[in-house]
């Protein structure tokens, strides 16, 4: 997979909202994990419209969000904006330009967002970018959708089969990435990466899944949210596709109202 402006071509309006966000025990979390108290600064590769940055900065004395999308940046600027967050700055680059003079960290971020880059020669800079003392923390998340698990919930879960079978009619069998294809999905292997690159570990926390409720506009703005189904894929059918969306989940709930258990969170902490 090589990366293209493309990748998440009009997502940003639809991530915040579509993506499930990340429980406050996350960085709560990881910031007992890792002693943090306030000083330090934080470096967040692929940060998206600041889905996770904006939980972690409070524990930094700066936090700098980096992503290649001008579109994320600018919502994740406007919620910052929002909630009064302070002493974040936001950087539009890719990840294969740093150290790009940024400086050191305390910890790095890669949250959602390993798999798109070049990832032996980002893991090899950020690993120069780590202050005495710091660690880079990859996030196991999926947040555009929950489990299958048997729990009983108080609203029917999102037909979320039904809604990947429909993109596919639209957009064909082979999942969609900007530009190109990706047959056999995004990249794995991330441990063998961070250990060719001189890290060890990892240690890892957990913070488990919990009950959230999901309107319609939640779920399509999850499918708008993907880079499999961005909205620049469906061309001159946007509007055909997300009509025919939404009469499927009407469909299944008349009410509107949906219900899914989130996946259990991972976070793996590297050490230089």
């Amino acid at each position: 997979m090589e990366w293209d402006s493309s990748l998440y071509s009009g997502s940003a309006a639809y991530y915040a909202r579509g993506r499930m966000p990340y429980p406050a025990a996350l960085a709560g979390a990881m910031a007992a994990e890792l002693g943090l108290g306030g000083s330090g600064r934080l470096l967040d590769i692929g940060c998206g419209p600041g889905s996770l940055t904006l939980p972690l900065a409070g524990f930094f004395e700066e936090a700098i969000g980096l992503d290649a999308d001008g579109d994320m940046l600018a919502e994740a600027s406007r919620f910052a904006a929002e909630t009064g967050a302070r002493d974040i700055r936001w950087v539009h680059r890719r990840a294969e330009e740093l150290p790009a003079g940024l400086g050191t960290f305390r910890l790095v971020t890669f949250a959602q967002s390993f798999h798109w880059l070049n990832r032996p020669a980002v893991a090899a800079a950020v690993r120069g970018m780590l202050a005495d003392g710091g660690a880079c923390a990859h996030v196991h998340a999926t947040t555009q959708r929950g489990t299958e698990t048997g729990d009983e919930l108080p609203h029917p879960r999102p037909p979320h089969s039904s809604v990947a079978e429909l993109v596919r009619r639209y957009l064909g069998p082979v999942r969609r990435a900007g530009l190109g294809r990706l047959p056999e999905g995004t990249a794995s292997g991330e441990d063998e990466i961070y250990r060719a690159a001189g890290f060890t570990g990892p240690r890892r926390i957990e913070v488990p899944g919990r009950v959230v409720t999901r309107a319609v506009d939640d779920i399509v703005a999850g499918v708008f949210s993907l880079s499999s189904s961005a909205p620049h894929l469906f061309g001159d059918r946007l509007a055909e596709f997300e009509t025919e969306l939404r009469q499927l989940l009407h469909d299944a709930n008349p009410s509107g109202v949906f219900s899914e258990r989130t996946h259990e969170i991972a976070v793996d902490f590297w050490l230089p």
